[in-house]
């Protein structure tokens, strides 16, 4: 069923009302839900401070305890570097500091003693191009008082979010819209299923984030992820709306 595909002189009103209702909701909400990643990832660079000994000694041992602070350590340089930034300064494997940024752990199948020098080099980098003006006590060796670490901690949050702060948005937006969606259906009697088969649905029901297998011209079968299924009332089992 098309729906209002075929007629776009009706998509105009939809348009609007649909970007107002979104910059209504990223004056009110947006700032909010950047605050409170913030608020969280300082706790984890307040964290991640303790294990290297306020930035003083990031040592393999303290990266192969700890492999998912490195984003973090990228933020505690001046001016922060970016990851290919880092792999060129130091020469290290890409897929080492890609494995330890994406999955926060190190890479199976390479040799303990190449890690070890690897990781290494990248704490002597980090260490090389902190940021004197935010973390002056690595060059007068003075301890570091509660009020230094919290400032240093979240100006290294805030630019750890501010360099993912179009995935924070748009998480948050997504959720909005979800909800948005589900309350409009639910409203219209549609109960919502989880875990269950686009074709096996019942009339009536809705669902969001399912895999739907596509057969490609080649033969061959993908999934692809559809963000709402709708099964209208009239429809029978088998024939979904995405």
């Amino acid at each position: 069923m098309p729906v209002n595909s075929v007629k776009p002189f009706l998509w105009d009103v939809d348009i609007l009302q649909s970007v107002d209702m979104y910059n209504r909701w990223f004056v009110k909400f947006a700032p909010q839900t950047y605050h409170e990643n913030r608020a969280k990832t300082t706790m984890l660079v307040e964290e991640a401070l303790k294990w290297t000994n306020n930035l003083t000694n990031i040592t393999a041992d303290v990266l192969r305890q700890h492999p998912d602070i490195l984003p973090m350590l990228r933020m505690t340089a001046a001016p922060p570097i970016a990851r290919d930034r880092l792999i060129g300064l130091t020469g290290v494997s890409k897929n080492l500091v890609g494995t330890m940024e994406a999955k926060g752990r190190l890479p199976s199948g390479m040799s303990i003693a190449v890690i070890n020098r690897s990781l290494q080099q990248i704490g002597q980098m980090i260490i090389q191009l902190a940021d004197r003006d935010l973390f002056t006590w690595l060059d007068d060796h003075h301890i570091p008082t509660e009020t230094e670490l919290y400032r240093a901690a979240i100006i290294v949050a805030d630019r750890l979010c501010g360099a993912i702060a179009d995935p924070i948005v748009r998480n948050a937006q997504e959720q909005r819209q979800l909800a948005v969606l589900k309350r409009w259906l639910e409203q219209q009697g549609y109960i919502q299923v989880a875990s269950v088969a686009f074709n096996n649905m019942r009339p009536g029901t809705f669902s969001f984030r399912l895999n739907v297998p596509v057969l490609l011209e080649d033969g061959n079968k993908v999934n692809i992820p559809v963000d709402a299924v709708i099964m209208p009332y009239q429809s029978r089992v088998g024939i979904s709306h995405f």
